[in-house]
């Protein structure tokens, strides 16, 4: 099967679509004849299993970025398209200009469409899109994929597009080397995009209250700049008194991401909202364990009792912080191992991308 996938960017600064099209290219492509439509950005991810073309970005080339497009169909013929993302007005042109060409159309939003997202910048940003081409081209999509229930849920709500299938995102489980010792280093990690919405802001709060207690511990507030600057976060615990606590690493990429993780006693996420959690899942399977919130579709922390999804207060997030403080290595051990287990039976690649197969076999039979 020939399958072509959309995506803005490669990106590392893309976050989590990026990485997410890296997972499911590294199966997907085993699976099928993948190619991925992108513009070219600097440090791009290196995608594995497919061919990637680049097309012009700047929207101000809309006529050249329809004459590369329809080239790369001509070349390719593919079987069904696969569009990544939303506001964006590339994502919208691949798509009407996709079935104008009598292709089928997948649409992942990535949380995009999540009630949050839109609100941001609504009247200046979100509605003109809305009007312009977001809404027309979710509705004449054949498929729009959610990573959750939650997100599922919130695209029904809009009323733009019924068909809505839920494939969560998927990560590469084979060579990620779980920790071999759960001995206390007194290590706290947080890792995700310096946005808002993921409760840094929290974090900090729920730590300055119980600093006494975190006295030789260290909270790592790793990530790449968004809402935040370095600066803004060094400010906010300044100004709680917590600087000789907290370290504001920044971005970590590679065996520096990977050890962060293995040297962390817990990840800690008190997110908002979440289309997935791929930093969870990543957490669990070097066998640290999670304390995240319900923003986060992650309900089987519970099932598998390996870890804590609570309420997002900051009285709830002090007590799972201090309840984890107050286990012993066998415990945390036991968590870990259980999260790792959780990860690859759920989440694996290889399952996610034979579940994406499917659904586009289902589209194009």
């Amino acid at each position: 099967m020939k399958i072509l996938q959309y995506i803005p960017s490669i990106g590392k600064a893309g976050g989590g679509v990026s990485a997410y099209l890296q997972l499911l290219s590294h199966d997907l492509g085993k699976l099928s004849n993948l190619h991925v439509v992108c513009h070219q950005y600097k440090d791009e991810l290196q995608l594995e299993n497919c061919t990637i073309h680049y097309i012009e970005r700047s929207i101000s080339h809309f006529f050249t970025i329809k004459r590369q497009f329809y080239k790369i169909l001509d070349d390719i013929k593919p079987d069904i398209i696969h569009v990544n993302g939303c506001w964006n007005p590339q994502c919208s042109w691949i798509i009407f200009w996709a079935k104008k060409a009598g292709y089928p159309v997948v649409l992942s939003p990535h949380g995009m469409l999540e009630p949050w997202d839109i609100k941001k910048n609504y009247w200046t940003k979100k509605l003109p899109a809305l009007i312009l081409y977001q809404k027309r081209s979710v509705q004449i999509s054949d498929a729009i994929v959610a990573t959750a229930e939650t997100e599922k849920n919130n695209l029904l709500a809009l009323g733009y597009n019924n068909n809505v299938h839920i494939i969560p995102n998927g990560i590469i489980t084979d060579n990620i080397k779980c920790k071999k010792s759960w001995n206390e280093k007194k290590q706290i990690l947080f890792l995700a995009l310096y946005r808002k919405n993921k409760g840094i802001d929290i974090l900090l709060q729920a730590i300055s209250k119980i600093k006494n207690q975190l006295q030789g511990w260290t909270i790592n507030i790793a990530g790449i700049e968004a809402d935040y600057t370095i600066k803004d976060l060094q400010k906010m615990a300044l100004q709680l008194n917590i600087s000789n606590l907290v370290n504001i690493t920044g971005p970590l990429f590679g065996e520096d991401k990977w050890n962060a993780y293995r040297n962390a006693d817990v990840f800690i996420l008190p997110t908002l909202n979440e289309n997935f959690g791929i930093v969870i899942a990543e957490s669990y399977l070097c066998g640290t364990p999670v304390i995240t919130t319900k923003g986060a579709p992650w309900k089987l922390i519970e099932d598998y009792q390996c870890g804590w999804w609570i309420d997002r207060t900051l009285d709830n997030l002090i007590k799972a912080i201090l309840d984890f403080i107050a286990t012993g290595p066998d415990e945390r051990m036991k968590m870990g191992l259980t999260g790792a287990q959780l990860v690859k039976d759920n989440f694996s690649s290889h399952v996610i991308a034979q579940r994406m197969l499917d659904l586009y076999k289902s589209i194009t039979k």
